[in-house]
């Protein structure tokens, strides 16, 4: 597991700027964010985690990587999709984690290109494959390639913890409207370059354990 080099750095100009997120921060003083270098496993795991709670996503990941300890894209695709959808996977998740592993075995993926792109680029590339969209793209810069200033805004639970300590309880709701994105997007500005960051320590006020993808 690789933490990411700018993470004190990150931390110490996060709490200067925003005595909130300083007192979140001081909480966890033990933990970071870390990379498994695993770009297939982390794509895999985002899909897994789609639209569903952080703890129903952990159980059926556990399933899956009791039915395919190796999890790479090979044995993925040695699998049959009822033994996929046994694991908790809807029919079409397990569309999209069958395309992903023959994305990669057939390398339509190249890492090192995605290493080089910009975020958005990044978004993009990835979202030409079935089943990506902008939410696992940014789960894969995060916790994968590992960079400091990405934003998820259709993070259900980082709308949850800046409602929760930011903005009295609002709904989260109206946090997903275009209004409410611009507010939270205008929040997090005092968190640049480090929204990342930022982000990771906000799901950590919700669920102090963190998620690996």
């Amino acid at each position: 597991m690789t933490r990411p080099a700018y993470w004190l750095k990150a931390k110490r100009a996060l709490a200067a700027a925003d005595p909130v997120m300083g007192g979140i921060i001081g909480r966890y003083p033990r933990i970071a964010l870390a990379s498994r270098g695993d770009p297939f496993a982390t794509l895999a795991r985002s899909i897994v985690g789609q639209q569903i709670s952080v703890k129903a996503a952990d159980a059926v990941w556990a399933r899956l990587l009791g039915a395919c300890p190796e999890m790479t894209p090979k044995s993925i695709l040695r699998r049959r999709a009822t033994t996929l959808r046994a694991c908790g996977l809807s029919e079409r998740k397990v569309e999209y984690v069958v395309d992903l592993a023959c994305h990669f075995e057939r390398d339509h993926i190249d890492i090192a290109t995605l290493q080089a792109a910009g975020d958005e680029e990044v978004i993009e590339l990835l979202s030409a494959i079935r089943g990506i969209g902008r939410w696992t793209a940014e789960m894969f810069l995060i916790f994968n390639l590992l960079r400091p200033d990405v934003l998820p805004l259709d993070d259900l639970g980082l709308l949850k913890a800046i409602s929760l300590h930011y903005l009295d309880g609002a709904p989260t709701d109206a946090l997903l409207k275009r209004d409410g994105r611009l507010r939270v997007a205008e929040l997090a500005s005092i968190w640049a370059p480090w929204r990342s960051v930022a982000t990771w320590y906000l799901w950590r006020s919700l669920d102090p354990v963190p998620v690996e993808y």
